[in-house]
């Protein structure tokens, strides 16, 4: 599919809040035919999915440290994970430290997740990612863990408000760029 057929397709299910204020871009290089250019997306004439762009406001993860070392990084633990890590230490361990236990766990699981979607973005064709987003379910690209198919899910018409209110406490877990379109969504609602 063409570029421009591709663009107006995916701007077709832009939300109407986001109409005009968040828009595709792919440069074409006209001399280099085997080179495709990049692809990337504008908020408010602002480039924000790039991340060669070291003027950019979202961070970008060179380390699974760096992840975890984060501030903004927050990972909610729930009673089953606490329980789970109870019994992995047959209870010999105080709560207290369970807690530092189990959020550590889960922290480093999801800081693996975040740094290997981060990196298949950044090898990914964004036609390849777009077309494979308008031929599945809406659900699929929500839960999906490639960072592109959340963020084009994120500000499609498709998901109303109620869904993206509910989805507070799954945003915490994904990566920034993601959490910033679900607040500029959300702050559109």
């Amino acid at each position: 599919m063409s570029w421009s057929k591709l663009k107006q397709q995916l701007e077709g299910f832009l939300s109407p809040a986001l109409i005009g204020r968040v828009e595709y871009r792919a440069p074409a290089y006209r001399y280099l035919p085997d080179k495709s250019g990049t692809c990337y997306i504008t908020v408010n004439k602002k480039n924000v999915l790039n991340m060669r762009d070291k003027t950019n406001l979202i961070r970008w993860y060179q380390t699974e440290l760096e992840i975890k070392n984060d501030p903004e990084f927050q990972v909610p633990i729930s009673s089953d994970e606490m329980e789970a890590v109870r019994k992995d230490t047959k209870g010999k361990v105080p709560e207290d430290r369970l807690i530092v236990i189990a959020r550590s766990k889960k922290s480093t699981e999801h800081a693996k997740e975040l740094l290997s979607a981060q990196a298949a973005l950044s090898k990914s064709n964004f036609n390849v990612v777009a077309n494979t987003f308008l031929t599945t379910p809406i659900e699929e690209s929500l839960e999906s863990n490639d960072i592109l198919l959340n963020i084009l899910a994120l500000v499609d018409k498709r998901v109303g408000k109620k869904r993206i209110l509910n989805m507070s406490e799954k945003m915490k877990l994904k990566h920034p760029i993601v959490q910033y379109f679900y607040e500029l969504r959300r702050n559109t609602l």
